[in-house]
């Protein structure tokens, strides 16, 4: 089955571009470029134009990869949420008051935390007096 097609553009672009810059041969041109830079800096006296061009391309550069990472890494970020929701929906015993976590806010997400914390403890201190955790196959004490 393939995937669905997104119907943005920007997400298919900043995918692709995603995709492209992430290759290792991205990586070895990006360096070409900056020692072609480099060994011209003679050719141009290491002028301040010539020291601008670098800086503007890579500040332009940079600011533009910025948006097209966090779009991806939102969007990445997303999906795995939603397949978290779904493990926690499908598993007989959940908590399904622990779906959709991330639209708390930090108060919320503390006080969750800290139960998880102190159950996690107790846990701990029941192992080292000997109980055993049917939930944690194989762990020796």
């Amino acid at each position: 089955m393939r995937p669905i097609r997104s119907a943005s553009k920007f997400a298919r672009f900043s995918k692709w571009a995603a995709h492209i810059t992430g290759r290792p041969i991205s990586f070895v041109l990006a360096v070409t470029v900056i020692l072609a830079w480099a060994l011209t800096g003679p050719l141009f006296g290491f002028s301040d134009t010539w020291q601008l061009v670098i800086n503007t391309s890579t500040t332009i550069m940079t600011f533009l990869m910025v948006f097209l990472i966090q779009n991806t890494q939102n969007r990445d970020s997303e999906a795995v949420q939603i397949k978290l929701d779904e493990l926690i929906r499908a598993i007989e015993g959940a908590h399904n008051a622990l779906l959709d976590l991330e639209e708390l806010d930090e108060d919320q997400l503390h006080l969750i935390r800290m139960n998880y914390e102190k159950l996690a403890s107790d846990a701990r201190a029941g192992l080292r007096q000997g109980e055993i955790d049917p939930k944690v196959i194989g762990m020796k004490q």
